[in-house]
């Protein structure tokens, strides 16, 4: 290699290979920043599956415990809260709204599992917590739209 090259005539001489080095790094760059897209839409997915499969649940909990014998009223009682503390607790990870509605949905169950029990109460404080179940499932379902 002649040691009097300038400048210009090393880049033209090697310019296949600069060609092929860009290309390798900003593929490297796309490949890296499509996989972490990826891996989010799927943790955000599996969040939103798990979730809307909890809401289910506690739907059908909030129906028992209101509606069902009054023997396993208080079984499906507790079911609720621990349905309610785990759906809060998956939507902080979750993106958009759901995390609010489902801190919304904690709040409402708190205040309105009491109300079940009573006779006079028990068909609106259930409208109470299925309205609070609904946002939280709104707000899923607005995770599964905004997902690429």
């Amino acid at each position: 290699m002649n040691k009097n090259a300038s400048f210009k005539e090393q880049v033209r001489r090697n310019l296949v290979a600069l060609i092929s080095l860009a290309i390798a790094v900003t593929s490297l760059g796309y490949n890296t920043w499509r996989n972490e897209a990826s891996e989010y839409n799927r943790n955000q997915r599996l969040i939103a599956i798990e979730l809307l499969s909890m809401v289910g649940e506690m739907n059908q909990a909030v129906l028992e415990a209101g509606y069902g014998p009054e023997e396993s009223a208080g079984i499906h009682r507790r079911k609720g809260w621990a349905m309610a503390a785990t759906i809060n607790d998956l939507a902080m990870v979750a993106e958009g709204d759901v995390a609010p509605a489902a801190n919304g949905l904690f709040e409402t169950w708190k205040t309105e599992v009491v109300r079940l029990r009573d006779t006079a109460e028990k068909d609106e404080a259930t409208a109470n917590i299925n309205a609070a179940l609904e946002r939280v499932r709104s707000a899923t379902h607005d995770v599964f739209r905004s997902l690429e």
